[in-house]
């Protein structure tokens, strides 16, 4: 197969990271194509963990090549600070990641901008990361962005940034909080830009020139697909599609190019900051979930929400991307749980219902839970399917019966070899 596409299948945090990275060893090109410094995405090598923000997570294979696609908002200060310490550690991408001139840029305005917006909200917060993501994505949106390609042109540069620091400054201030310096900002930017310039270039070319020459292409998304703007849960979602079609227009590949889809789904469920959570588990068995799995945002540092696997959600989010096969992350986590939690339907007004809601309902749904019995035991020796457990075995069957898609790959820790493959 030459082009694979990864999606997420949850809110977020499945793991994409890791699946990425050790599926990578065969792959030509590696697309990172939508979202920006808000994901993060966790890569162990040995007894190193590196946390990629902008980075495709593919790009530790030293023989990979690797695209900012065009659907990424980028924070050119966050990936030179990436750049420089996966140098520090070995890892050196010059010539080998590439940047498309179609990509907007994030930079410190939207960020004070996002902190604005979501003070101004308060109750209502949506639970941002604040890293400037929406106000860029709403920039774009407004056709006021200034783009990747504009880091070739450093006097056009420096007259777009003040321009838009201005304009962003005149909002500030009708909201009451503190202004931006938009000379520094633009001072800041044109140093940035004297060392990414060079990875600036026409990537939607070079994707597809890729494929046609038969080269083994893996496009990355970020976030989940529980959090795209479209078919997550609005308006707790994150600004871009994270659904495969969001993937497509952000490296700018047309659908019949697809080969494989592969979902990324956890053994249970989290998510970080607002927004409905049908499965979430406020007792003891929620917190050793988030114990044992060091559920802790990446980006963030915030405590993840966490609770049982909603096959609901999952069904949806198969569906709705044309997933043909998942990746199942953190089994390990579930072991010394006395009782496997499954969800197979919400209670909505009075009945039951299998299908994901929109709107508010699904704030009102109501888990009903099939249960399956614990098990104990360390699973990061497990190397073969059989090894596993066999109520793991049993919960991944019922997943796949479903979901109707085949549970292909399952891992049993963050190293790379703790990977079992069917």
């Amino acid at each position: 197969m030459t082009v694979t596409a990864l999606i997420g299948l949850q809110w977020g945090d499945e793991g994409k990271g890791k699946i990425v990275d050790a599926t990578s060893d065969a792959v030509d090109v590696v697309v990172r194509a939508q979202g920006g410094a808000n994901a993060g995405h966790t890569v162990k090598v040995g007894e190193t963990s590196r946390v990629l923000h902008l980075v495709p997570s593919g790009m530790l294979y030293p023989d990979t090549t690797g695209v900012i696609g065009n659907g990424v908002v980028l924070d050119p200060a966050q990936l030179l600070t990436e750049l420089d310490a996966l140098a520090a550690s070995g890892h050196d991408l010059e010539g080998r990641l590439w940047i498309s001139d179609r990509a907007h840029l994030v930079l410190p305005y939207h960020k004070r901008m996002d902190e604005a917006l979501e003070l101004l909200r308060g109750q209502s917060a949506l639970g941002t990361t604040k890293r400037g993501i929406g106000p860029a994505y709403m920039d774009k949106a407004g056709r006021t962005g200034i783009r990747a390609g504009e880091l070739r042109d450093p006097g056009l540069l420096r007259a777009r940034v003040c321009e838009e620091a201005a304009s962003k400054n005149r909002l500030l201030a009708s909201l009451g909080t503190s202004l931006v310096d938009g000379e520094a900002i633009a001072d800041e930017a044109v140093a940035c830009a004297a060392r990414l310039a060079p990875m600036v270039r026409d990537t939607v070319t070079l994707v597809n020139d890729a494929i046609d020459a038969d080269q083994r292409v893996l496009i990355e998304g970020a976030q989940g697909a529980l959090l795209d703007l479209d078919l997550g849960t609005y308006p707790f979602v994150t600004s871009s599609n994270c659904h495969l079609g969001g993937l497509l227009a952000g490296c700018g590949i047309p659908p019949r190019a697809v080969d494989r889809v592969v979902g990324v789904a956890k053994a249970y469920c989290t998510r970080v900051g607002s927004g409905p959570f049908p499965t979430e588990d406020h007792g003891e068995a929620g917190q050793e979930l988030r114990d044992k799995g060091h559920e802790y945002g990446s980006t963030t540092g915030r405590p993840r929400r966490c609770g049982w696997l909603d096959l609901v959600a999952l069904r949806w989010a198969v569906r709705t991307n044309g997933v043909d096969e998942i990746s199942l992350t953190k089994a390990d986590v579930l072991s010394g749980q006395s009782v496997i939690r499954v969800c197979t339907g919400y209670r909505l007004n009075g009945e039951e219902t299998h299908t994901f809601p929109g709107g508010g309902d699904v704030e009102r749904a109501e888990p009903v839970y099939r249960d399956f019995p614990g098990f104990d035991g360390e699973l990061s020796e497990a190397r073969s399917y059989d090894d596993l457990p066999e109520t793991l075995r049993d919960v991944i069957a019922f997943t796949e019966d479903t979901c109707k898609a085949s549970v292909t790959l399952v891992s049993t820790g963050p190293e790379r070899a703790q990977t079992i493959r069917r």
